[in-house]
């Protein structure tokens, strides 16, 4: 029962960064997106003035934007197999030390507790 609870609460978290991921991707290729679109207006307003060198231009604007676009899913790829990776390690940890794992999360639930409260108190 508890492996269960432990294993669907690292899944939520595995879940959560995945999602997270998938809206910095998102906003990622929104930004993107609104870059070309600006470059592209940039473009034809210039094309008359230098038209091979703007082309040059356009191809490394969009070459470079491919390459953030790509880093950025590599490093959402990345990320969500750490997370994975993390998740199973989590859930391996509690199996074979359920005890040591409760103790660990009473604490950490402690500490952060002890966190909020002192924030609390500060922001007032």
């Amino acid at each position: 029962m508890k492996d269960n609870l432990i294993q669907t609460d690292t899944h939520n978290i595995v879940d959560q960064i995945a999602q997270s991921a998938s809206r910095a991707i998102h906003s990622t290729q929104q930004a993107a997106d609104d870059t070309l679109d600006g470059i592209g207006y940039k473009v034809e307003e210039l094309r008359g003035q230098a038209s091979t060198r703007l082309d040059q231009a356009t191809q490394q604007a969009n070459a470079i934007a491919r390459q953030g676009l790509q880093s950025a899913r590599d490093t959402t790829r990345r990320l969500r197999d750490t997370a994975v990776q993390v998740s199973d390690g989590t859930v391996q940890y509690v199996r074979d030390e359920p005890v040591k794992s409760v103790l660990i999360a009473a604490a950490t639930g402690a500490l952060l507790m002890g966190l909020a409260s002192l924030l609390a108190r500060s922001g007032r």
